[in-house]
Order: C-alpha cells, then sequence, then structure tokens
C-alpha cells in the first residue's frame, strides 16, 4: 500500500467532530481507569490476598488514573469522572452542552470496563464462590466493581466522606494545573494526581473506599445488576447507591470554588507572561 493510500486511508477513518473524538476518548479513558483499577481489587480479593491488598489496591488505582489521563488528556482533558466535568462547566472550563456527553461516554467507559474484569476474572470468581455472584457475606464480590460502606458507616456520615474527599480532589486537581501557582512541569500532571488518589485512598478510604466518582461507582454498579448479582446491589448498605452519585457532584464544584476563592482570584496580574501562558486541552482546566 502507498503512503498516499495510507494517508488517503487515514483521512477517512479520522473523525471531523471534536465533540465525537472529546466523548470517545473519555469513554476510552474512563475503560482504563475501570479495567485496571476494579483488575486491581479483583486480583486481592479473588485471591484471598494472595497476590494483592490494600496498598496494591491504593497504588494500582492511582497507576490506572494516572494511565488514563495520559490516554485521553490531550483530547477531552482526562476527566474520566463526572464530578470533574461537573466542575469545570460551573468553572467556566468546559460548555455546559457538552455535559451529557462525557458523562454519557464515561458511564459507558466504566461499564464496558466492568465486563472486562469479569471476563478476564470469570473462572477466578466461579472458583471463588462456587458460582454464586454474592454481593453481601463472607464470599461477596459485588465491592470488586462499586463501593459499599463499612458496616458502621451511616448515610450522613458516607455522604460527608464522599463530599470532602471529592472536594480535595477537585481542590488539588485544580492546584496541580494553575500555571501560576507552583507549576508541576508539562506532561507530569498525570502523574502527579495519581500521588494525590493515593494519599486520598490512604487517609479517607476507610468508611467506603473513596469512590470519588459517579462513573467509577455507578457503571460497574449497573454492570453487576446485569450480571448476575442482582438488583441487591442497590438496596445493600441501606440503599447506598445514590451516595457517591450525589455527593461526588457536590464536592466536586465545593472543591473547585475553595480553590478559585481563597487562591486562584488571588494571583497577582503582574506575573511574568510565560508563566500565565493559555494552557492547551491537555490541561483539564482549559476545556472550552
Amino acid at each position: 500500500m502507498s503512503r498516499k493510500s495510507k494517508r488517503s486511508l487515514k483521512e477517512k477513518l479520522a473523525l471531523k467532530n471534536s465533540l465525537v473524538k472529546e466523548a470517545l476518548s473519555e469513554f476510552l479513558g474512563t475503560f482504563i481507569l475501570i479495567a485496571l483499577g476494579c483488575g486491581c481489587v479483583g486480583q486481592a480479593v479473588l485471591s484471598r490476598g494472595a497476590h494483592g491488598g490494600p496498598m496494591t489496591v491504593s497504588v494500582g488505582f492511582a497507576m490506572a488514573v494516572t494511565i488514563a489521563v495520559y490516554v485521553s488528556g490531550g483530547v477531552s482533558g482526562g476527566h474520566i469522572n463526572p464530578a470533574v466535568s461537573l466542575a469545570m462547566c460551573v468553572t467556566g472550563r468546559l460548555k455546559w452542552t457538552k455535559l451529557p456527553i462525557y458523562i454519557l461516554a464515561q458511564l459507558l467507559g466504566a461499564f464496558v470496563g466492568a465486563a472486562a474484569v469479569f471476563g478476564i476474572y470469570y473462572d477466578a470468581f466461579m472458583d471463588y464462590s462456587n458460582g454464586n455472584l454474592e454481593v453481601t457475606g463472607p464470599n461477596a464480590t459485588a465491592h470488586i466493581f462499586a463501593t459499599y460502606p463499612a458496616p458502621y458507616l451511616s448515610l450522613i456520615n458516607g455522604f460527608a466522606d464522599q463530599v470532602m474527599s471529592t472536594a480535595v480532589l477537585l481542590l488539588a486537581i485544580f492546584a496541580i494545573f494553575d500555571t501560576r501557582n507552583n507549576k508541576v512541569p508539562k506532561g507530569l500532571e498525570p502523574i502527579a494526581i495519581g500521588l494525590l488518589i493515593i494519599a486520598l485512598t490512604c487517609s479517607l478510604g476507610m468508611n467506603s473506599g473513596c469512590a470519588m466518582n459517579p462513573a467509577r461507582d455507578l457503571g460497574p454498579r449497573l454492570f453487576t445488576a446485569v450480571a448476575g448479582w442482582g438488583m441487591e446491589v442497590f438496596t445493600a448498605g441501606n440503599n447506598w447507591w445514590w451516595v457517591p452519585i450525589v455527593a461526588p457532584m457536590l464536592g466536586g464544584v465545593l472543591g473547585a470554588t475553595i480553590y478559585i476563592v481563597l487562591i486562584e482570584i488571588h494571583h497577582s496580574d503582574t506575573q511574568p507572561e510565560e508563566e500565565n501562558d493559555v494552557y492547551d486541552k491537555y490541561e483539564l482546566t482549559n476545556m472550552e
């Protein structure tokens, strides 16, 4: 095949609509997040701790976020989280018309990512609980995919947990991408976000697993509902399912607002021009 033919084929396959490209980017990024992140949880649970534990899950999920942002960041900003997308809309970094498309792509990516984990570890799932897919009890496996509260946790406490953890997440993300603060070297932002995830899961993960991401929780939960675990995935934990959807959305907006009000708006206008370059598409905080 000639180079001209190759270029012609590429031109035929290349998408022209920027919103479609961004949606595919969010889908793929969120797929990677769940396939690798929930894969870490699955490996630890299904091996009964022989091939992982809390630390491998914490580091593995953080690295999954890092890789997902590297994959999708240059096209869509690498939100991979409806709470991030909503915060970007509220603060004027993302057009509101794009929000439902981003969220739908993220949910689909999370759903397919969960399906991939189930498919890869299907035999292990069947062996773990003699073919039974359980939501609660000693052989529960639903928590591989979605978060569930600790037995002692009330809905109010859990809601506050998710608001705070997601607020810290967005506050820190805004700081990481603020070129007028202590600027992270370009290209290393996803690594900084990964370190942030490790800090959050190590400090705020005990209550309910530190979801901080409605797509990360709802997408896989929907998959478990249709894949054999049943509707108990929505009733377990005193109907916990809505908390990691609503609370992170509120927390994300809160964290972004706190950073802007307490830090960003107070930057001096006299800083060197090179420190105030216009963000490119790679960076989460400029998604017009």
